[in-house]
């Protein structure tokens, strides 16, 4: 038993008279270290945990409650955990704690996203630098899956470490053979339903990953381009020209035509060569000085005149006609908008009405194709300048500069990609009003902050056809065929049969057997269409297999299933998603368009994101957001080694998560001060309870202290507070409202004022029960709400906790607030009190720096009131006064009318060696001739 000996009553300056009635004092005692010690200690109450059983003791005492669905979204199994998965790991086990603290029953099944290009990226890298450069599919997508299941086993773990709860030993696996049936089974209605397509149409494309890219999968950083201004020769007209303008030079060889905006107006411009040029009137200016040239309007004309003429391709043999379009704008350019169906989302819309060719001359590599002639085997990007220079020899540039824009790159190898018209599989988001029932659900979803409804609103609002095929060998395969004439087979039928024939034997089995057995195997028996020859290799999606979990997770498992209901909701549907505000264009979007496509509602309730974690860059002065796609791989076991579990997650609800969260060492070494304040709080409060027994010693509300009934009030206070910060998912209030109570109410006032009752009464003396009794439920209750945030030390603190009602405090009721122990009336007293002990204190360090006296307790206050109010409180509060104060002696003169007054001076009597306090009856008792009267009696009774 650890012994805490406070200075204020005792200590090595004690006389040998004051030291015979130290073992008189009921000193605080604990077992509960100061040092936290916590990448030590945290591992073995983990140990502990997991030798108990504690997640499926704690799902067996919820068995009957309520079920709360928090859906995990699937990190990727990829890599050490990264300080940002950490804290979205943490946010959501703080959400589960909480409500399973409040009588829900809240299973928590982690999953893990295992296909896609991050892994595969990886282990074919790591095949090639070993040499292996023509491995197989099969070959490929076994290295992967060992891949996944490695970082899987690191990452449970490490996220186990960070002491969230789960089914750990059952997670779901997007590679699993199950979820993959399930996914495909999903991906059968939807097509059934009609809403998957074969067409050619612009993507995104990676030349250098080979792959197309979904929406979610493309970044943008800043790029430097030729900006270039183009003319385009006018069939029939000499010397005309119009001009247009672009920062892709590289797709001028797919241009088809040129797009003016029809109620724009246009002009005809000689130049002092003597050319035409035609362009928009708002934007003559700029064009002439950026082009180095003088322009003179010659005509104004509106731009829907335009339409039909027909200009020739500055180096292709073919004419570019001029059409009209809603899209172009006077932002920048010529308002002449060079169009090519190939390369761009409006330009394939626009091309579509008047009938042009869908023309991508590069293949897979990003490598010209022969439609583009002379740059025919140039890449891309490096046939930039051989184009513009082209441009120069044959006059067809008008003006070239260089620009620094915004350009789409490949989240995973960080390259420049493409956009690029090719044969794909789609999702049609506008069949059967898909994109309009969306926005409906959105509108039915609460969600954190509010701001994401209009967020996710607009993104699906604007977004383009979903493109969910992937060239790629890891992922789930798209159970399609080919007949002899290139015509795909897409069956609901078939994709069905793949999906049993998957469950069985993996989906490498797709890749193992050829065309001709796969056929075999899953051709409908009625089947009347086209014999397949050939088979996909095109994967689907990744966002198609994480956004397939309302199928694959929610439905599967028993233990996610709210029971029947009159209707769909109130069955599989989670509870919450909570994830990264990213995820509004990557899983929340995808889960909520298979789920609709699929199975006719929002697979999620309430959604909460947060946002990325920064660092301040002294070099720029700005900030920096932190991942693993930036090449920022802040990992949270570095922080676990040095601060531990606890602090890491006090970090994480220190601050508001909805937007930026700072990461940096000067912040962790704040926290843990923080965290070490309410740990000291919390030690102090266990140790003055060290011989309380609360079934014995327990003294009823109603009969406690004046100021034991003020704490139980506050801490009623906080409960109703901190209950709402939970529920509201605003977890910084949790932080600022705990420690604001550890280091206000109990650490400055309420510890500071009952030392002398907690050390010096009798221990069975009624006052001193009465504390112990309002700081047992006080620390019971504080353990209880810090569980969510800092399981650890909730429970260490739990178990030195006499009379716990519970083993763990995990399995414990999160505390209720209760209203008729909240005493407004009480508080509003005590505020006052408050009030007239801070003047007190100020008087009192004013006499201490002016020698007058030493420790409080050497002086005796004197009080004239403001009020007859004031007056009343202080008269009624008697000896309990003294104690408020810390001084020996007060007297409480007459109010004065108009504002507080406070005298100090020195007290009168003698000091008592035993309290220090200062009275004038110290020696009353020959046998104690240095103690008090007070003092007298308690040691008489212990003799």
């Amino acid at each position: 038993m650890c012994v805490i000996v406070l200075p204020a009553l005792g200590g090595a300056n004690m006389t040998e008279t004051q030291a015979n009635y130290k073992e008189t004092l009921n000193l605080p005692q604990t077992d509960f270290p100061m040092k936290a010690n916590l990448p030590q200690r945290e591992p073995e109450m983990l140990a502990r945990w997991e030798q108990s059983k504690l997640y499926e003791r704690i799902m067996a005492a919820r068995r009957d409650a309520p079920l709360f669905v928090l859906h995990d979204g699937p990190p990727f199994a990829n890599g050490d955990v990264h300080i940002g998965t950490a804290l979205n790991k943490i946010l959501k086990d703080v959400v589960v704690k909480f409500k399973t603290m409040r009588g829900f029953r809240v299973p928590y099944v982690p999953g893990w996203d295992c296909h896609g290009l991050p892994i595969e990226f990886k282990v074919t890298q790591e095949m090639r630098k070993a040499g292996d450069t023509a491995s197989d599919a099969v070959t490929i997508r076994k290295a992967c899956e060992a891949y996944a299941h490695k970082y899987i086993d690191i990452q449970r773990k490490q996220f186990k470490r960070l002491g969230v709860l789960g089914d750990w030993d059952n997670p779901y696996l997007t590679l699993d053979k199950g979820y993959e049936a399930d996914e495909l089974r999903l991906f059968a209605d939807m097509v059934e339903s009609g809403y998957v397509y074969r067409g050619q149409k612009p993507i995104y494309w990676c030349a250098t990953c080979r792959t197309a890219l979904a929406e979610a999968e493309v970044e943008y950083a800043d790029e430097v381009s030729p900006s270039v201004y183009v003319k385009f020769a006018v069939k029939g007209r000499d010397k005309e020209f119009a001009v247009i303008w672009t920062t892709t030079p590289w797709t001028l060889p797919a241009n088809l035509a040129i797009a003016v905006k029809p109620d724009l107006t246009y002009v005809r411009a000689r130049t002092s060569a003597g050319e035409v040029w035609i362009l928009a009137e708002g934007l003559v200016e700029r064009v002439a000085q950026a082009c180095g040239v003088e322009l003179v309007v010659q005509q104004k004309v509106p731009g829907s005149e335009l339409e039909g003429l027909v200009t020739r391709h500055s180096f292709m043999e073919r004419d570019s006609p001029i059409i009209l379009s809603p899209y172009v704008t006077l932002e920048q350019g010529t308002g002449l908008v060079h169009t090519a169906p190939g390369h761009g989302a409006e330009d394939y819309e626009i091309g579509r009405k008047y009938g042009l060719e869908v023309l991508a001359p590069v293949d897979d590599g990003g490598v010209f194709t022969k439609e583009a002639g002379r740059f025919a085997g140039q890449f891309v990007f490096k046939a930039n300048r051989s184009i513009v220079d082209h441009l120069q020899v044959i006059g067809a540039l008008a003006g070239r500069a260089e620009v620094k824009h915004s350009y789409p790159h490949c989240w995973r190898c960080k390259n420049p990609i493409i956009f690029r018209a090719m044969e794909q599989w789609f999702v049609a988001l506008d069949h059967r009003d898909l994109r309009r029932r969306a926005l409906d659900e959105v509108r039915k979803v609460a969600w954190v902050p509010k701001w994401g409804q209009n967020r996710i609103a607009g993104m699906i609002g604007q977004r383009p056809d979903w493109c969910i095929s992937r060239q790629r060998t890891w992922g789930v395969p798209i159970p399609a065929f080919y007949d002899a004439q290139g015509q795909p087979i897409l069956d609901a039928q078939i994709v069905r049969g793949a999906a049993d024939l998957i469950e069985k034997q993996g989906s490498n089995v797709w890749f193992e057997k050829s065309a001709s057995d796969l056929w075999t195997l899953l051709k409908p028996k009625d089947w009347k269409d086209g014999e397949a020859v050939t088979k996909s290799n095109d994967t689907l999606d990744v966002w198609i297999d994480s956004g397939s979990s309302s199928r694959a997770v929610l439905m599967r498992r028993p233990e996610l299933s709210h029971g029947a209901g009159p209707t769909q909701r109130e069955g599989w549907q989670a509870d919450m998603y909570f994830e990264g505000s990213d995820q509004h264009r990557g899983w929340f979007q995808s889960s909520l368009m298979l789920s609709l496509a699929g199975n006719g509602v929002a697979p999620f309730k309430t959604v909460a994101t947060h946002g990325f974690i920064v660092v301040h860059v002294e070099e720029t002065g700005r900030k920096q957001k932190i991942s693993k796609s930036a090449g920022k791989p802040a990992n949270s076991e570095g922080y676990v080694k040095r601060f531990g579990a606890d602090v890491l997650r006090l970090w994480v609800v220190s601050e508001d998560y909805q937007g930026d969260v700072p990461l940096s060492d000067e912040i962790f070494e704040r926290i843990s001060e923080t965290y070490r304040k309410v740990r000291n709080t919390l030690r102090i409060l266990l140790a003055n309870i060290h011989d309380f027994d609360p079934a014995k010693h327990a003294v009823p509300h109603e009969k406690l202290a004046e100021i034991d009934r003020w704490l139980v009030s506050r801490l009623q206070a906080l409960v109703a507070d901190v209950t709402d910060a939970y529920e509201s998912l605003e977890f910084h209030r949790v932080y600022h409202l705990v420690n604001a109570f550890c280091a206000v109410e109990i650490s400055s006032f309420y510890v500071d004022v009952m030392k002398d009752p907690l050390y010096t009464l009798a221990p069975d003396s009624a006052d001193r029960r009465s504390a112990q009794t309002a700081i047992f439920e006080t620390v019971a209750t504080l353990a209880k709400l810090i569980a969510p945030v800092m399981p650890f030390t909730a429970d260490e603190v739990w178990g030195f906790l006499p009379g716990r009602e519970t083993e763990s405090v995990h399995l414990a009721k999160f505390p209720a607030a209760d209203a008729g122990r909240r005493d407004a009336e009480l508080e509003a007293r005590w505020e006052r009190l408050l009030i007239v002990r801070r003047v007190a204190s100020l008087e009192l360090e004013k006499a201490r720096q002016a020698g007058q006296i030493g420790k409080s307790l050497e002086a005796q206050v004197e009080i004239e009131p403001d009020s007859g109010a004031t007056y009343g409180l202080l008269k009624a509060l008697g000896p309990t006064l003294e104690a408020v104060l810390i001084v020996s002696q007060v007297r409480v003169g007459q109010p004065t009318g108009s504002d507080l007054r406070v005298k100090v001076s020195r007290a009168t009597g003698v000091k008592c060696v035993r309290c220090w306090r200062w009275t004038e009856d110290v020696g009353m008792d020959a046998a104690h001739p240095g103690l008090c009267g007070r003092c007298t009696d308690v040691v008489k009774a212990l003799a």
